[in-house]
């Protein structure tokens, strides 16, 4: 049996160890939030936070996540109270088709989180991990600047 703690919430899984993370929160834990995008570790669409460092969920065999803390996207906000990034996304048009949008979303948080600075460079060179197909990132990057500048509207 793997313990860990998912958005808060202490969780068991009692799955076979090496069953992918992201199919542990989607399926054992209904946490549909973290979208699959290429199941190769290449496009970032599946990105959560382990200990507060962005993986690829699709990667990580859910042993590896034993006695660590695991956030999902469904940790930053409700739609009745969305997130400051969440409101950033919104307001900036940052989310197009939405499959690489969480993965977006938890890596600009740890980014942000860890003190990452603001500006143009920072966020792409952050970001450079997760592919998106249907924009030129310019209002993802946008989006994630107005978050940090504490911007809603």
């Amino acid at each position: 049996m793997i313990k860990l703690t998912v958005n808060g919430k202490k969780r068991l899984f009692k799955g076979a160890p090496f069953t992918r993370l992201i199919d542990a929160l989607r399926e054992d834990f209904a946490l549909t939030g973290t979208k699959e995008g290429c199941g190769e570790g290449e496009c970032g669409a599946c990105t959560v936070l382990l200990d507060g460092e962005p993986v690829n969920s699709c990667l990580v065999p859910v042993c590896q996540a034993d006695g660590r803390k695991v956030e999902t996207v469904e940790s930053l906000g409700v739609p009745e109270k969305l997130s400051k990034l969440q409101a950033g996304f919104l307001a900036c048009g940052g989310a197009q088709c939405g499959i690489c949008t969480p993965g977006m979303l938890m890596t600009a948080h740890a980014h942000l989180k860890s003190g990452g600075k603001a500006d143009d460079a920072s966020v792409r060179t952050a970001l450079s991990g997760n592919l998106c197909r249907c924009t030129g990132y310019q209002d993802i990057v946008k989006s994630v600047i107005k978050a940090a500048k504490g911007g809603r509207k």
